[in-house]
């Protein structure tokens, strides 16, 4: 097992060991350490670096989730293995400013096509600022000659930037997980220049799609006057930066054995047993106005009084784990949720059937597969995603004799892959009803070849083949000096 370097400079002779196999060094927001009891339910980030950290030696560092008045500029850092888990915690302004305010105020709405939901907040901002030059400075010494260094998601956008002021010349990669919207969608959030140019800092940048990949290409040329060159190269003055799409995938198999087990878990019998003879249609989302809950729901609707003979026959199963409660646009999304479920429910419910369950509880992993194999329908509506693992887990998890059939959105990502889908416009709520009428009355034949299909599909573009791919890609040519640690120079926050 390594240990952490201290201070920020290193050894430029030092190497990652015998092996050839650089070490990955993974920065998110979140960090998400093994559970021993092997009881939790991972997360899509932990599933999906499980076998890049098989094949590097690794450390994640990240947020530890914990907030405290002085917390250390230090990592706490934890062994598993053959990787090493460095932990974070935040002061409860940082929490606010940082997480609370400026990424999930102001950026998290802008990247989905949320205008009129974006707050910025300058405090905010400067308060995201200031978290990312804390994670660089506690990171910068740590960071071995050989290391890729991969980070992810919208929460660290600037730290690369703040990576190379204090001298790290490694290779940086980063993937956004969510969409990446049009220059003129981005353009109205203050700062998205610095945005922009902090993104050049990277020598790949991953997005879901190749629409997303576009769209940050243009931004770059329109904003900040970069050059387009041939495929996905863009050049800044002296920098070159690749922007290319990357399209995350899930464990297949895992997933596809979870669901065949499912049957003896005692919920899944449960729902077996209450559903009776009645085909259950389900919806598996984090609370998030991007997934488009209430729509859904009115989708629903629709479809229940556009074809009377269905009530009693059907049941929607929505399960919703509640996120960032402190938020308040997200406190008025589940006062909206409630308000639709108890109107729609109330309307149309008899006796003996409710039209709609809905559920908070966060289930894991194989719980969710054995709902998904029960369902004939998957709804996966959301009004913009980045990419959306659930459509992937609910083909997944489908009888292979008598799959059930995908819903999906045209607004996520899956729908450029899974085009054998029921694809819908979520604004539509006469179309999505349609949709969940057309793959209720399906035939088993065409079912079973739409199913074969999408199953090759995210077979062939699992998990492991999207870690490769990218790793792979950031790896390849190295830039001169890459690999060494220079002296410490002034923050990016400071220039």
């Amino acid at each position: 097992m390594f240990t952490p370097i201290s201070g920020l400079r290193i050894d430029p002779q030092q190497t990652n060991g015998d092996s050839g196999v650089p070490r990955l060094v993974v920065v998110s927001n979140r960090v998400a350490i093994p559970d021993p009891t092997g009881k939790g339910s991972a997360g899509g980030l932990a599933v999906a670096l499980k076998e890049a950290f098989e094949a590097h030696r690794g450390l994640w560092f990240g947020w530890s989730g914990k907030v405290a008045a002085q917390p250390s500029t230090t990592p706490r850092i934890v062994d598993k293995g053959n990787v090493q888990y460095a932990l974070m915690d935040l002061t409860p302004l940082d929490r606010q400013e940082y997480y609370n305010g400026f990424a999930n105020r102001a950026l998290w709405p802008i990247m989905h096509y949320r205008i009129g939901l974006s707050e910025f907040s300058r405090a905010d901002y400067a308060g995201y600022l200031r978290v990312n030059r804390s994670f660089a400075s506690a990171l910068a010494g740590m960071i071995q000659p050989d290391d890729l260094i991969w980070v992810h998601d919208y929460h660290l956008i600037p730290l690369a930037a703040e990576l190379r002021a204090l001298g790290v010349t490694n290779r940086i990669g980063y993937f956004h997980h969510i969409p990446w919207p049009a220059p003129e969608v981005l353009g109205t959030l203050p700062g998205s220049q610095d945005l922009l140019r902090d993104i050049t800092e990277y020598n790949l940048v991953g997005v879901q799609t190749d629409l997303d990949a576009d769209n940050l290409r243009r931004g770059l040329v329109q904003e900040v006057g970069a050059i387009q060159r041939k495929g996905d190269l863009v050049e800044l003055g002296e920098k070159q930066i690749r922007v290319k799409g990357f399209p995350i995938g899930i464990d297949v198999n895992s997933f596809q054995q979870a669901a065949k087990r499912s049957s003896t878990n005692r919920l899944v019998r449960q729902t077996v047993a209450g559903l009776g003879s009645r085909r259950l249609i389900i919806g598996i989302d984090r609370l998030d106005y991007s997934k488009g809950i209430p729509e859904r729901m009115e989708s629903f609707e629709r479809f229940l009084i556009g074809n009377p003979d269905q009530r009693g026959q059907v049941t929607y199963l929505q399960v919703t784990p509640v996120s960032r409660s402190e938020v308040p646009e997200y406190a008025t999304l589940s006062r909206v949720v409630n308000e639709t479920l108890g109107r729609i429910n109330g309307s149309l419910g008899e006796p003996g059937w409710v039209p709609i369950h809905y559920v908070n509880s966060t289930y894991p992993r194989p719980v969710l597969a054995g709902l998904n194999r029960l369902a004939r329908v998957g709804l996966v509506t959301p009004m913009r995603d980045g990419m959306n693992l659930v459509a992937k887990e609910y083909v997944a998890a489908q009888d292979p004799e008598d799959p059930g059939m995908l819903v999906l959105s045209k607004f996520a990502g899956a729908a450029q892959q899974m085009t054998d889908a029921l694809i819908v416009n979520p604004n539509d709520k006469i179309e999505v009803a349609e949709a969940i009428r057309d793959a209720l009355y399906m035939g088993r034949e065409e079912r079973v070849a739409r199913w074969e299909r999408m199953m090759a599909t995210i077979t062939q573009c699992d998990i492991a083949s999207w870690t490769a791919s990218f790793l792979k890609d950031l790896s390849g040519g190295r830039s001169p000096g890459a690999g060494r640690i220079l002296r410490p120079v002034q923050s990016a926050g400071q220039r």
